[in-house]
């Protein structure tokens, strides 16, 4: 039986049917995994993977960006709390200034002793250059147009000439900053 089955083979290897039939490699320009792969289905999710990873950086690069501003804008907080700190000490002495400032216009009009006026003139002068020291300034206010972020108008009062409508004929009280911040609105009188 074996005899025949060769001698069939051998008939149909004349003729090619059997060896085309055996012959599983037969396209030899084909690789053997191709019928493995799909190159669609591959190239899709590279290209997913590809959108992932810059959604990614994307998000990295804001994450960032936000940390940065977040520094800086904390950075810059902090050094107007430092430039402020006392503002809250200050404040409350700026009524204590008013009063030596009171007191030394009425020496100054005054016939008292002037050893107790030397006394006084030279406790606030330390009290002003002791706050001065700290960042506090005084605003000038009389004469000057009124500038509503700077003053606040207490009272209006006919002006003595038209050039002095909408200045400051008078101070009430005092207005000051701290490093070049205000904290206390001058108090004034306007011309109309």
């Amino acid at each position: 039986m074996q005899e025949k089955d060769v001698k069939n083979r051998d008939e149909m290897n004349d003729t090619g049917g059997l060896e085309d039939a055996l012959n599983i490699n037969a396209d030899s320009d084909v690789a053997g995994s191709n019928h493995l792969s799909n190159p669609s289905g591959e190239d899709s999710e590279t290209e997913k993977l590809q959108q992932e990873a810059a959604e990614w950086k994307d998000k990295y690069l804001r994450l960032v960006a936000e940390f940065d501003n977040f520094r800086k804008r904390n950075a810059k907080e902090r050094l107007e709390l430092i430039q402020t700190a006392g503002k809250d000490v200050i404040t409350s002495l700026l009524d204590v200034m008013d009063d030596a400032e009171r007191a030394t216009r009425q020496l100054e009009s005054g016939a008292d002793s002037e050893a107790v006026k030397e006394g006084i003139l030279l406790v606030f002068n330390k009290l002003r250059s002791t706050m001065q020291a700290k960042g506090l300034k005084a605003m000038k206010s009389t004469g000057e147009d009124f500038n509503p972020d700077l003053h606040e108008a207490i009272t209006e009062i006919p002006a003595p000439s038209k050039d002095m409508q909408g200045k400051i004929l008078d101070e009430v009280q005092k207005g000051y900053t701290l490093n070049d911040k205000i904290i206390r609105f001058a108090k004034v009188v306007v011309g109309k």
